[in-house]
């Protein structure tokens, strides 16, 4: 029997608008580039913080219409920032294909467990990455924000509480919040939330910790 151990850190959901609208030439077309070019990101952004990938990701979740990002526990509060990074690169693939619409982010706080699948790939299940994909219902959603649910902010606030380099980061480049969003899920379940965006986006390094 594998061994009981839930691991709470950030989780940033992926998710193309209106994937299920595409043909299918366009759906393998755009989930390839999305997860690839995203792989290149996150790689040129270790690069600069001189860290291995194991050490700031966990792992990845592919959902068909995107993807999970589970980071290191050690990265909980960073997780926000990652997902406003990933937003202001899907700007630069709506460029590209024109059939794309755009992504929608959300980023959670929560727990996950992890196990070997049927393949002996390593895998992650959890109430956190359910809770995640809850925060993409909101229907005041809007392009070129990110959605964040309550719990993942205030993570949020206690990394800017420790960083005052990316505080100051963020400030420069008008990060925003909008108030809370209460609303039920489709378990009607109420959750709690904000929509955040940078006015001057751009991709944030995760800072270089000691292992």
């Amino acid at each position: 029997m594998p061994l009981y151990r839930e691991i709470t850190t950030d989780i940033v959901l992926i998710d193309i608008i209106d994937f299920s609208k595409l043909d299918a030439k366009q759906q393998l077309e755009i989930i390839s580039f999305l997860t690839r070019s995203y792989r290149k990101v996150i790689e040129k952004m270790l690069s600069h913080s001189e860290i291995v990938l194991e050490s700031f990701i966990m792992g990845f979740i592919p959902t068909g219409d995107g993807f999970y990002c589970i980071l290191s526990p050690k990265y909980k509060g960073y997780g926000v920032i990652l997902g406003l990074s990933f937003n202001h690169f899907s700007d630069q693939i709506a460029k590209m294909f024109p059939y794309f619409h755009g992504i929608r982010i959300a980023v959670h706080t929560g727990g996950v467990n992890q196990f070997r699948d049927i393949l002996g790939h390593k895998n992650f299940i959890g109430d956190g990455l359910n809770d995640c994909a809850r925060y993409l219902e909101l229907k005041d959603f809007t392009i070129s924000t990110v959605m964040v649910s309550d719990t993942a902010y205030e993570n949020f606030k206690s990394f800017l509480s420790k960083r005052e380099d990316y505080k100051e980061l963020l400030q420069r480049r008008e990060f925003k919040r909008s108030d809370a969003y209460i609303f039920q899920d489709k378990h009607h379940i109420t959750k709690r939330g904000y929509l955040v965006w940078m006015r001057k986006s751009g991709i944030i390094t995760p800072p270089k910790y000691k292992l």
